[in-house]
This record gives structure tokens, C-alpha cells and sequence, in this order.
């Protein structure tokens, strides 16, 4: 089992896909950083000094103490749509990144495949008949010449 482990482990797949999935996890982090600490900004002060990351639908407050008075609180109860905004504006920048990257490697694929169509290709080999007669044509060159 450890055999089969280690070639499982071994394999260039298993190794693409893991700097794949951590390349892509901190690609992750970089866009969030930019719609929250770069684009979000400006666009809510834009909106009248609005942090997107703030707004939010209150459906039950925050009390410091509870009905008991043994100082328990009860945290606040909200539904936080800018939170939602902001992942959404980072899903539609991650998503045309990507798409970018895939145009980017469809198109060199295909540069590579149409390099591949224009070379010529290697003629073919004579025939079993060709040959004879080529062979029959130098015999008849040496009797003559």
C-alpha cells in the first residue's frame, strides 16, 4: 500500500495539481485584497462615503447582557449584503482572469497546431512498383552508359 501510495504521490499530475490549487488559493487572496482595499473604497465614497463592507440588514441587535443578568450576551443577527457585493465583485474578477488565461493558452495551442498543419510533410514512400521500375530504369542506365 505505501508502493502504491508513493507512486500515486510521484505522479506529475498529482504534483500540477497541487502548485495548481495553491497558486490559485493565493491568486484567490490577491483579488480579494483588490476589491477590498483597492476598488471598494473609491466606488463607496463615490456612493456617498458607503463601506460596502459595513452594510448589513439588522434582524436582531447585539445586547451585553441576557435576560438573566449572568452577563451572557447575544450576538448580533444580521444578514450582511455588502460582504456579498464585495465576494461577488472578487467571482467576477477571478472568473474573467481565468477566462483570460484559458483564451491566452487556446490561442497559443492553436498557433502550435497550425505551425504543425503548415509543415510540409515527408513524402511519401515509393510504391513496390515505383521501386521496380526505378530499379529497372538504373540497370537499363548502366547497360547503355
Amino acid at each position: 500500500m505505501i508502493q502504491e501510495f508513493k507512486k500515486f504521490i510521484s505522479r506529475g499530475n498529482v504534483m500540477e495539481m497541487a502548485v495548481g490549487l495553491i497558486m490559485a488559493t493565493y491568486f484567490g487572496a490577491i483579488v480579494k485584497s483588490l476589491v477590498n482595499d483597492i476598488l471598494m473604497p473609491p466606488i463607496g465614497m463615490l456612493l456617498g462615503g458607503v463601506d460596502f463592507a459595513e452594510l448589513k440588514l439588522v434582524i436582531q441587535e447585539a445586547t451585553a447582557e441576557s435576560a438573566a443578568g449572568a452577563g451572557d450576551g447575544i450576538a448580533e443577527v444580521a444578514i450582511a449584503y455588502g460582504s456579498f457585493i464585495n465576494t461577488i465583485i472578487t467571482f467576477i474578477i477571478v472568473a474573467f482572469a481565468i477566462f483570460m488565461v484559458v483564451k491566452g493558452y487556446n490561442n497559443m495551442k492553436d498557433r502550435l497546431e497550425k505551425k504543425e498543419e503548415e509543415a510540409p510533410a515527408a513524402p511519401p514512400a515509393p510504391s513496390k512498383e515505383e521501386q521496380l521500375l526505378e530499379e529497372i530504369r538504373d540497370l537499363l542506365k548502366k547497360q547503355n552508359g
